[in-house]
C-alpha cells in the first residue's frame, strides 16, 4: 500500500496594512493610549501623527506576523519612550535625585527603626466600599500624579508598570544599571503612593 507523507505548509498570513483607513479606525485609540501615558493632550496628538507617519515610512517592514492596530501601537509605545529619554537628557542627571526636590528615606521611614515608616506617611487603609480603582476619577488622578515625577522616573514607571516591560528592557531603553532601576521604581511608587493617599483616598 502506498502511504504519502503530510506536508505542514506555512501557516497563511491575512494581516495587512490600509493606511487610508488608519485615522477612522485607530486614531482614538492610539490618541487615549498616549494621552494616558503622557498626560498632554497637544503631545499625545503629535505622537500619534508620528507613528501614522512613521507607520507609512516603514509600511514595508511590516511582515503580518501581528495586526496593524498591534503594529502601530509598538510604533507609539517607542515613540513615547523616545519623548522621555530626550526629556530627560535636557532635563535630568542619570537618576535625577540631586536636582530633583524628591522626599528623603527619612521622610517616609524611621531613621533609627529599620523598615518602619513615619506616622505622617504611613499607608493608608485602602480597602474602603468607595475606593474603586477602575474609575475615571482614579485614572484621572493617577495622571495627574504621574506628572509630578520628572520624565525619566515617568518614563521607566511607564515603560515598566503601565506597559508590562522587564527590567532589563527597561534598563536598555534608558541606559540605567540595574540599581538605578529599582531606586527609581521605589521612590517613584512611594512618591505616587502619597499623591494619591492625598488625593484619592479618604482618610
Amino acid at each position: 500500500m502506498r502511504t504519502f507523507e503530510t506536508v505542514n505548509e506555512p501557516p497563511q498570513n491575512n494581516n495587512t496594512l490600509d493606511p487610508k483607513k488608519w485615522v477612522e479606525k485607530y486614531s482614538d485609540y492610539l490618541y487615549n493610549f498616549a494621552c494616558y501615558r503622557v498626560n498632554d493632550k497637544d503631545l499625545a496628538e503629535d505622537l500619534v501623527q508620528d507613528t501614522f507617519l512613521s507607520g507609512l515610512g516603514g509600511s514595508a517592514n511590516f511582515k503580518g506576523q501581528a495586526s496593524e492596530k498591534t503594529w502601530l501601537v509598538s510604533i507609539l509605545k517607542n515613540k513615547i519612550i523616545d519623548h522621555y529619554k530626550k526629556a530627560s537628557t535636557r532635563n535630568e542627571s542619570p537618576l535625577q535625585l540631586s536636582t530633583y526636590d524628591a522626599p528623603s528615606y527619612d521622610y517616609y521611614f524611621n531613621k533609627q527603626k529599620k523598615c518602619e515608616w513615619q506616622k505622617d506617611h504611613m499607608p493608608k487603609d485602602w480597602d474602603q466600599p468607595q475606593l474603586q480603582p477602575e474609575t475615571k476619577e482614579f485614572y484621572k488622578i493617577l495622571q495627574d500624579c504621574l506628572s509630578t515625577l520628572p520624565p525619566k522616573w515617568k518614563g521607566v514607571f511607564t515603560m515598566s508598570l503601565l506597559d508590562d516591560n522587564d527590567s532589563a528592557e527597561v534598563c536598555k531603553e534608558f541606559k540605567l544599571t540595574s540599581s538605578n532601576f529599582w531606586v527609581i521604581m521605589h521612590r517613584a511608587k512611594l512618591q505616587i503612593r502619597e499623591c494619591l493617599e492625598k488625593n484619592w483616598v479618604k482618610a
